[in-house]
């Protein structure tokens, strides 16, 4: 489960002529099944043995075509209450199941750097896929969540004319020629980003076991996207670059194609990619925070409708609500304020306006923190957010009344660098000054435990773990190691 070569789309799959897959991913959960598609990136005119269940075979048919490869998809089930397995190739994969009783999550997010990453060394970049692996093989973990940036996207504009410097410059009115082949450029360029790391085997090992739910963030499309300014993203340019990222993400993320979304889409039309799953006592809501933004909303009514008809819904047990970036926080709107009046920082902003807790979006933070806190109201349900963006690792809590605490767990940079720690120490500092969005239900952020500081600058993942009806939460750190269990 390791590599010592350059994770590049030249070094891997279909440019090598060999299948990259399975991946699979969770479609849904329901009649106490899961229901799953595994994706294979196959050379094309190539032949693909079929998947081997104990009920028959599943022939994986196409779901697209590239320059040089065809994205294959198989979907079947398998049960969801206990151990299971499927077979490709000669090579039998064991899945964990459990969704009725004790089961290990894992949450992973930013798998990836701005610049460079595809010439990376891969074993420096995948080392801590490589921990997870080797966790999944010693306690088998039941679901893999991807929280945000599973690929960098900023570099797929790079190479051609009409988008080689955005989004500082890029032509008001391109030729339709033009842009017909810059959304092909675009579309082969996000295949080569997925291909790479979908095919680096550290991530592959575990990918072909453990099934995957994926939420998407702003380097799925590109750098900022939704806080850049509408001039850029609404050009001719940023329409073709989101229309590209959004169809690589529903095959690549999904296993989907546009009108063939899976039933846990809360939009099957796709004008908002935000989806549930239902479990027994589990429920996951992971809101779409990109497809709708703006620089003044992050989600429109599509968006907004999907968690009011959750916080509404009577649910008994735990509810884990991905929200990309960070819900819980420090005053971060001090320091957009500082970075505005500074000419040298104000190439921040975007970043600091992404964030819930920016000037711009203080409203709909207020409405999803009230939401949140209606819906724990509720007898016999908790509510848990993880979240990632940030390349740290970190912990907050807001008090809802009642007894009852939302969680806020960031697990951020699985495989991006961690940031200098003077950057943890400053987010730390400005933790102290703490923050009530909402009137009488103050935000702290809390340390990890065993951590010093606030806020640990070390590439992680996060494990949940549930036995009984006990849930909890650890950290594996890139230096430090395991921290001790967070009770829930």
């Amino acid at each position: 489960m390791s590599s010592s070569t350059r994770i590049t789309g030249r070094n891997a799959g279909p440019g090598t002529g060999q299948v990259t897959g399975p991946i699979l991913i969770l479609d849904d959960l329901r009649d106490g099944r899961m229901h799953l598609a595994a994706l294979f990136i196959v050379p094309k005119g190539a032949a693909l043995p079929p998947v081997l269940l104990n009920s028959g075979e599943v022939q994986p048919e196409p779901l697209a075509e590239y320059d040089v490869c065809t994205v294959h998809r198989a979907r079947f089930s398998l049960p969801a209450d206990h151990p299971s397995a499927y077979q490709w190739k000669g090579t039998r994969f064991a899945l964990a199941g459990g969704f009725g009783g004790d089961l290990r999550i894992a949450y992973a997010s930013c798998n990836g750097e701005e610049h460079g990453d595809l010439d990376r060394d891969g074993a420096e970049r995948n080392a801590i896929w490589a921990r997870m692996g080797a966790e999944h093989a010693e306690q088998p973990f039941s679901l893999l969540l991807h929280g945000g940036d599973q690929i960098y996207a900023d570099e797929v504009t790079h190479g051609h004319p009409l988008s080689e410097d955005w989004p500082d410059r890029i032509p008001r009115d391109p030729a339709h020629e033009e842009l017909g082949d810059l959304r092909r450029h675009l579309r082969e360029r996000f295949l080569q980003r997925y291909l790479a790391i979908y095919a680096a085997p550290e991530f592959a090992w575990i990918a072909a076991r453990v099934p995957s739910l994926m939420q998407w963030d702003d380097h799925d499309i590109c750098d900022g996207w939704g806080s850049l300014r509408r001039s850029r993203t609404y050009s001719p340019v940023g329409q073709a670059l989101f229309a590209a990222a959004r169809e690589a993400a529903l095959l690549f993320q999904h296993g989907c194609c546009e009108g063939d979304l899976p039933a846990r889409f809360s939009d099957p039309g796709g004008s908002h990619l935000g989806w549930r799953i239902e479990a027994p006592g589990l429920r996951l809501l992971a809101p779409d925070l990109r497809s709708e933004r703006s620089r003044r909303r992050v989600m429109a009514r599509g968006g907004w409708r999907m968690m009011k008809t959750a916080a509404e819904q009577r649910f008994a047990g735990r509810t884990l609500l991905m929200s990309s970036v960070p819900l819980l926080g420090p005053r971060l709107s001090l320091l957009e304020l500082l970075m505005v009046l500074t000419p040298r920082m104000q190439k921040y902003e975007d970043d600091l306006r992404d964030q819930w807790q920016s000037r711009a979006h203080r409203a709909s933070w207020r409405r999803m923190l009230r939401l949140l806190r209606d819906m724990a109201a509720q007898d016999g349900q908790q509510v848990t957010a993880i979240s990632g963006e940030i390349h740290l690792a970190a912990r907050g809590e807001m008090a809802l009344g009642g007894g009852k605490l939302l969680h806020q767990l960031v697990a951020s940079g699985i495989s991006h660098r961690a940031p200098p720690r003077a950057w943890a120490k400053v987010l730390g500092m400005l933790s102290r000054l703490g923050d009530a969005p909402l009137p009488g239900h103050p935000i702290r952020i809390r340390q990890i435990p065993g951590q010093a500081g606030r806020y640990a600058a070390e590439r992680n993942y996060l494990v949940l773990e549930r036995q009984g009806a006990d849930w909890s939460a650890s950290w594996e750190l890139e230096h430090s190691g395991r921290s001790a269990p967070l009770a829930l």
